[in-house]
């Protein structure tokens, strides 16, 4: 028999929901765990929510499918809740991104109020007033306007240059400062600017989910250090133990050039670089800290300057970046999953297939491959590999720049130098799109089998006599399959052009996994 409580008895109030969009970029990806702790039940909104499996908090909040352009999905995924998280923008994403901020924002905030969503969060770009924008900072500052003439409370956030392991602006500082020993810089190294640590920028966010009803405006936040881009490197520098950076200013070098340099010398591709760049055209430095009396600072205060460079670089040593810029996928690169008919393609679907024995367990192997990539490079021509990391770079591709979120492990959705991981089976099977510029689309699967009779059933056509069909049953193979989906006759040539240099570096890849494998398994 079950009781009744008795009428007025005290309740368990239901946790409050709160609806974050942009979970797979770096923000939105922090944001989670932060809101989770706070005691809020998180409906995480993403396009494709496989790509969340592999995060730590996938199986303590709602996953739903929600394209933000969609008023339908939209109008579904906001129902119930009390606080939503706006951390779209379309960064580096082409030449009308305005146009799609503008109207994802004017989408979100009509179904936010026709949900009765309680408030609206937006982490915006700080920007000084009455002076002309880049169009990066202007698009930021419109879609922080829209929301707040959406009728939902809303607050609005501005942020400059955010300081932690794997953000964008972190990583130029730390590359640019930490290969360039004497540079040559645009004139806005000497610009002054407010960086504000990630972990202040989460206080900030979670806290403003309790600010009163009435409370709808823009707050200015950032950290307690007012200093140069040049003196931010020279304080990366001395955090890191490296000599006094020689910076030399020069007067020539265009916000265009600029971007086409820090893509060449750090990991963030040109066309993610260049609206970035541009924002640092201006001082960024916060007119006001009225957020202090909705949001107290914590006794501790602020986060300065060093200690951010400090936690960030202590997060990277111990690999534990959670996060980083890479998370989102690189605008205009491929985002189809791998098709699964041929004929998807047209009647073109090219496929590159080998397998070798390994003498070393299946369990090695799978670490061998796991780790690939990164700085461990891809156990094949490496000169090739940095050649064509190199074309990507300058065709405004990734490069082989990104690397590994973490040195030995995968999941899903992590970036790996120019490709990305679209799906694993840990211990088994790992699968890589390419996000690299391409005249089409192309994926690496890097597969360990153990068994003869299951290899030969997957590929017969290449099974073939040889050691490798004759190793019988209980042996280790790696497999690996290149496949491409030409983009017309560009990209039939593409591939019959680097079809020939295959043997020797997947080839090569075969060859040398094996043998690291090998070398592991036997001391």
């Amino acid at each position: 028999m079950t009781s009744t409580p008795p009428t007025g008895a005290a309740r368990t109030p239901t946790p409050r929901l709160a609806a974050v969009t942009g979970v797979t970029g770096y923000v939105g990806g922090r944001l989670v765990p932060e809101l989770l702790a706070a005691g809020f039940r998180v409906r995480a909104l993403a396009r494709d929510p496989a790509r969340l499996a592999g995060r730590e908090w996938a199986d303590d909040v709602e996953l739903v499918r929600c394209d933000v352009g969609d008023p339908h999905e939209l109008s579904t995924a906001l129902e119930g809740v009390d606080v939503a998280y706006y951390l779209v923008h379309s960064l580096g994403s082409g030449r009308d991104f305005e146009a799609r901020d503008r109207h994802l924002a004017r989408t979100f905030g009509q179904a936010a109020r026709e949900a009765e969503v309680g408030r609206v969060v937006y982490l915006g770009g700080l920007a000084p007033s009455g002076v002309a924008l880049s169009r990066h900072l202007a698009s930021r500052r419109e879609v922080g306007e829209i929301l707040l003439a959406s009728g939902v409370p809303t607050t609005v956030l501005q942020a400059a240059v955010i300081l932690g392991s794997g953000s964008a602006s972190f990583e130029m500082v730390r590359y640019l400062t930490e290969r360039l020993p004497v540079m040559t810089t645009p004139r806005w190294v000497a610009n002054r600017i407010q960086p504000i640590a990630v972990r202040d920028v989460l206080r900030y966010l979670v806290s403003s989910a309790d600010m009163p009803a009435h409370v709808s405006r823009t707050f200015d936040v950032g950290g307690p250090d007012v200093l140069t881009y040049g003196e931010l490197m020279q304080t990366y520098a001395r955090v890191a133990g490296l000599p006094r950076r020689l910076i030399v200013p020069v007067p020539v070098l265009t916000p265009r050039l600029s971007s086409l340099w820090v893509g060449l010398v750090t990991p963030v591709p040109a066309g993610i670089a260049k609206p970035l760049v541009e924002s640092l055209e201006h001082e960024t430095v916060c007119r006001e800290h009225d957020v202090r009396a909705l949001v107290p600072d914590p006794p501790e205060g602020l986060v300065g300057v060093e200690r951010a460079i400090e936690l960030a670089l202590r997060r990277i040593h111990d690999g534990e970046v959670t996060t980083r810029w890479s998370s989102a996928a690189l605008p205009g690169a491929p985002s189809d999953p791998l098709p699964t008919d041929p004929d998807w393609s047209g009647g073109s679907f090219y496929v590159d297939e080998r397998r070798t024995v390994v003498d070393a367990p299946a369990d090695v192997l799978w670490g061998v491959i796991e780790e690939i990539g990164g700085h461990r490079g891809w156990y094949s021509w490496s000169l090739a590999w940095r050649v064509r990391g190199l074309m990507d770079r300058l065709a405004g591709g990734p490069g082989l720049r990104r690397g590994r979120r973490d040195e030995h492990h995968l999941r899903v959705d992590d970036a790996l130098d120019f490709w990305r991981v679209e799906a694993i089976e840990p211990g088994r099977r790992v699968l890589l799109r390419a996000e690299m510029r391409l005249p089409g689309l192309a994926w690496l699967e890097l597969r360990v089998d153990t068994a003869a009779e299951e290899l030969a059933e997957r590929t017969p056509d290449v099974a073939g006599p040889g050691p490798e069909a004759a190793a019988g049953p209980g042996r280790t193979y790696f497999a690996q399959r290149a496949l491409f989906s030409p983009h017309g006759l560009l990209g039939q040539l593409y591939w019959w052009s680097v079809k020939p240099f295959h043997g020797i570096v997947f080839g090569g890849m075969q060859r040398n996994v094996a043998a690291q494998a090998a070398r592991r398994a036997h001391g």
